[in-house]
């Protein structure tokens, strides 16, 4: 709302100061700075001001509505963004103007947070919030080379990180630059990509997700690992002996899947029913018998010693991305637009390599996890 009354002060000045916008209930709400605002503390009170700014917003668009109005302010950047986020976050009909609940509000990957970049996205990790974008670093990780940046790729901060595992193998495959072994964070792996970078030649080193469902959630009950599935007879057998009646394949969310239903007359006498399921009896919902057998493959591999130490490999990405946020404050953009901030990101990692070309050439050694004076000495006594 502030932006768009901050464009038409620019643009239509005098238009502006004879409309009715030009009062003192709005100046007090509109004319402070951005950052200067002090929200209300309590939730009612910040759903009535929230409101309150709805109908203002709606109340300057009827305006520019009118026919006598300069027909070019419609057309302005902010005030179409303007039009773009109230349909996004109120509703307005008989009963006056609403915040929309979060149930009624587009998803986030649609949904514009940020009246001076439009194409920034909320994004949630591990509890953190941030409105911008996601930057995806690959570096090379070579015993006797420099470990050196190879590609960037920088989304909106919705997009999920196994979205960019194929993409970025693409990348570095046209480059020249790609890797036999390819060590990744849980994120961007799954059973399905794995199988897709070996089509490439690569192989993905990374963990997968654990099981999820009742078994993990409560440390009881019969995982779907527990049951024995035949592919050929296409049936299952459940850990008390009894056989699935129904086996079907399906598609959820575009992917294929099994679909593998249990009697419910079985499954109400079975003494072990309370173990299995809560339902009124077992399904089981299985990947593609390739994707399904990889995935418990490698739920197993990771669990060993020799994996973990093999994996361990990837823990200098990490170092990366510390050395990035520190030296060049990646985290912050400077620009505008996914374009920008996507070569400003490529810039970034550009200069990062030559710090550690020189790095590398002048014979500063590559810095070590840093251990504390406890830990020392406990390994000092453990040796």
């Amino acid at each position: 709302m502030r932006c768009a009354l901050e464009a038409l002060a620019v643009a239509a000045p005098a238009w502006l100061a004879g409309t009715d916008a030009v009062n003192a209930d709005w100046l007090a709400r509109y004319q402070q700075r951005a950052d200067s605002y002090r929200l209300p503390k309590g939730e009612a009170e910040r759903t009535a001001f929230a409101e309150n700014v709805g109908g203002d917003g709606y109340e300057l668009l009827d305006t520019l509505d009118d026919p006598t109005a300069p027909a070019h302010l419609a057309g302005l950047e902010a005030v179409v963004l303007l039009r773009t986020v109230w349909a996004q976050e109120y509703q307005r009909d008989a009963r006056g103007v609403r915040w929309r609940g979060n149930k009624q509000r587009p998803p986030g990957a649609a949904r514009i947070v940020s009246p001076h970049d439009p194409q920034a996205r909320c994004g949630v990790k591990r509890g953190s919030a941030w409105d911008g974008y996601k930057t995806h670093l690959t570096e090379s990780c070579d015993d006797d080379l420099p470990h050196l940046i190879t590609c960037t790729a920088t989304t909106p901060a919705t997009t999920d990180d196994h979205q960019l595992t194929h993409a970025v193998h693409q990348t570095l495959t046209e480059r020249g630059l790609k890797p036999a072994e390819h060590y990744m964070d849980s994120g961007y792996t799954s059973a399905k990509i794995i199988l897709q970078a070996r089509a490439q030649g690569i192989e993905v080193i990374g963990p997968v997700k654990q099981a999820g469902g009742r078994p993990t959630l409560h440390d009881s009950g019969y995982a779907a690992t527990d049951f024995h599935i035949d592919w050929q007879a296409r049936q299952a057998t459940c850990p008390q002996g009894r056989i699935s009646t129904r086996w079907s394949d399906t598609v959820i969310g575009g992917e294929p899947r099994t679909h593998i239903d249990f009697s419910g007359a079985g499954c109400t006498s079975c003494p072990a029913k309370d173990t299995c399921t809560t339902a009124a009896y077992r399904v089981l919902t299985l990947l593609p018998r390739e994707e399904h057998e990889l995935l418990q493959q490698r739920r197993a591999e990771q669990q060993t010693e020799d994996w973990k130490k093999r994996y361990h490999t990837r823990a200098g990405v990490e170092g990366s991305i510390s050395q990035a946020v520190r030296r060049s404050g990646t985290r912050r953009t400077r620009y505008r637009g996914l374009a920008k901030t996507s070569l400003a990101q490529v810039l970034t990692a550009a200069a990062l390599n030559l710090y550690r070309l020189d790095a590398w050439w002048t014979g500063p050694p590559l810095g070590t996890t840093r251990v504390s004076h406890c830990e020392q000495l406990v390994l000092s006594l453990a040796a």
